[in-house]
């Protein structure tokens, strides 16, 4: 595995993201988180990464749902590192509810920040991503970048478009040293799942437990949740060099749930 390169990760102070900077942060990779939570919390984050694999880390609040301040944290990047070697897309947001209900700005909220960020940090990253002739983009999609579930209409169009354009800047810069892949995990217990469990059961007229049960876990054949540690390996493993002529593509971590 390569050493002294930059990993930016958006959405990285919880959950899947999380997990993957530390899946980094093992390998040696210097890395740039992003999210939003309590100041102190965060600090506390960045430094025990630091510490705990001896790298550089910096923290950039940037919103991603503005392309103007996705650009800043680029610059950024730019001045701390010289570039991003390695971009995770994985900043996501979800919201729960039948489509002639669904509130309009969070249709607007979810299809910024779980499509059109990737898009911008993408555009941004890869001019210096070919100036290495190196580089690899991940979006984090999910098992809903291949089928759907009611009642996530804007989640399912966001992942399915995230799928699409990873194809897209995969055939654009298979030329440059450069790949483009997805991952799809299935459910992963993060607090953006947590989150949508009682929405779910208010929609479905549902307990939580059966939300898990009945709901979440029922197309996955394994009948277990997907760990951060599985997303985070995958990550990791679409940066090596075994992995250097998988692009245009992507990988399934749920499961068995796409199998139906």
């Amino acid at each position: 595995m390569l050493k002294n390169k930059t990993v930016l990760i958006t959405g990285s102070t919880s959950g899947i993201g999380l997990g993957i900077a530390h899946g980094f942060g093992k390998e040696g990779w210097n890395l740039i988180i992003n999210g939003f939570g309590d100041a102190a919390e965060i600090e506390t984050i960045r430094s025990g990464l630091e510490k705990d694999y001896g790298i550089k880390v910096i923290y950039d609040g940037a919103d991603m749902s503005k392309a103007e301040s996705i650009e800043a944290m680029m610059n950024h990047a730019a001045k701390e590192f010289g570039g991003v070697d390695v971009l995770v897309n994985n900043a996501g947001i979800q919201h729960v509810s039948p489509i002639e209900e669904f509130p309009v700005a969070k249709w607007d909220a979810i299809i910024s920040i779980n499509l059109s960020s990737a898009f911008h940090t993408s555009r941004l990253a890869i001019p210096y991503m070919k100036s290495k002739h190196w580089g690899r983009i991940i979006n984090i999609a999910s098992a809903h970048a291949l089928v759907a579930s009611p009642f996530k209409s804007a989640y399912v169009a966001a992942k399915h478009g995230i799928m699409g354009l990873s194809k897209t800047v995969a055939l654009e810069v298979a030329e440059h040293g450069i790949t483009c892949n997805a991952i799809n995990p299935g459910y992963v217990l993060t607090p953006l799942v947590l989150k949508q469990i009682p929405d779910t059961a208010k929609a479905r007229g549902m307990t939580e437990e059966q939300v898990k049960k009945d709901v979440l876990l029922y197309a996955q054949p394994t009948k277990q949740f997907v760990t951060v540690e599985q997303v985070a390996g995958t990550a990791v493993f679409l940066c090596s060099d075994s992995a250097a002529s998988i692009t245009g593509g992507s990988i399934n971590v749920e499961g068995g749930w796409v199998a139906h």
